[in-house]
């Protein structure tokens, strides 16, 4: 006896056949349309960037005259912050991720804290900005140096280092750390020459994400009040800077529409940097990620 209804079949895998199609042609135009939007992006970017780029550019500090502005100030404030921003960010993070993945015990309160630093991975960079203008600038008299912005960057990348670094960590077998263990190594010993090791690749790749955001980031130097115009290069850590974003956002500002390209030359080398730094991590996942 059949107890199967062909035509009811055939309907319900006909509707669900259509479904699917308009589903798939919605997103594919969803996805069409951010890619368009960026392409029109950069074509204007470089349009209107490509002819101020030259060694001029990144030999001159800025200027009121758009044809003699330059960089200079700026793309080395940006190196510096990026010294203090990199080993504190990673020293911290990576130390964090240790502590809650090998030491710390699995019960509320540390899942409490993974929860919350996941979250804190969220939050608006404008907030963090607030945080390290009261404590760092006003609080410790730190003012507008590198050192007080370097530090309020760490903040905000630190969540997605300590979550890259937990999800490294985690992903390291347990049986390497057995056989640590049964060769007569101490937990700290398996942790420094058998976990760290086998997890570096995903810990620099998160890094270096989260470090190529910190470089663009713009909102919380707003907040600390970084200078958009020197006309000196810092000297040290407690020095007055400016940044690359700062330089650009001060740029668009204006209402002379030359300074506008003088802009899109600084979002180029922005971006340069960007997709530099965003290639190295996915050379290092590449090259270096070892499959267990």
């Amino acid at each position: 006896m059949n107890y199967i209804n062909h035509e009811s079949v055939a309907k319900k895998t006909n509707s669900r056949l259509l479904k699917n199609k308009v589903l798939k042609s919605i997103f594919l135009a969803a996805t069409m349309f951010g890619l368009i939007v960026l392409a029109i992006l950069l074509y204007r970017i470089v349009t209107q960037g490509s002819e101020y780029l030259s060694l001029e550019f990144f030999t001159s500090f800025a200027s009121r005259v758009p044809e003699n502005s330059g960089i200079k100030a700026a793309i080395l404030g940006s190196i510096y912050l990026m010294l203090v921003v990199a080993p504190i960010s990673m020293f911290l993070g990576v130390g964090t991720a240790v502590y809650l993945e090998e030491y710390a015990k699995k019960n509320k309160l540390t899942n409490f804290i993974r929860i919350n630093i996941s979250n804190l991975a969220g939050v608006p960079s404008v907030v963090f900005g607030l945080l390290g203008l009261t404590i760092f600038a006003r609080f410790f008299g730190l003012g507008i140096s590198i050192l007080a912005a370097g530090l309020t960057m760490s903040l905000l990348i630190l969540p997605i280092i300590i979550v890259a670094a937990q999800e490294a960590i985690r992903s390291v077998p347990k049986e390497l750390r057995d056989a640590s263990y049964a060769m007569g190594a101490t937990k700290w010993q398996t942790i420094l020459r058998i976990v760290l090791p086998a997890a570096i690749p995903g810990i620099l790749t998160g890094s270096i994400l989260a470090l190529s955001r910190a470089i663009g980031e713009t909102a919380p130097l707003v907040v600390l009040g970084i200078p958009t115009i020197l006309m000196f290069t810092p000297d040290s850590i407690m020095s007055t800077f400016t940044a690359l974003p700062m330089q650009i956002f001060d740029w668009t500002k204006r209402p002379q529409v030359a300074f506008h390209d003088v802009a899109a030359a600084g979002i180029i080398v922005l971006m340069t940097l960007l997709i530099i730094m965003n290639s190295i991590a996915v050379f290092i996942r590449n090259k270096y990620q070892k499959r267990y």
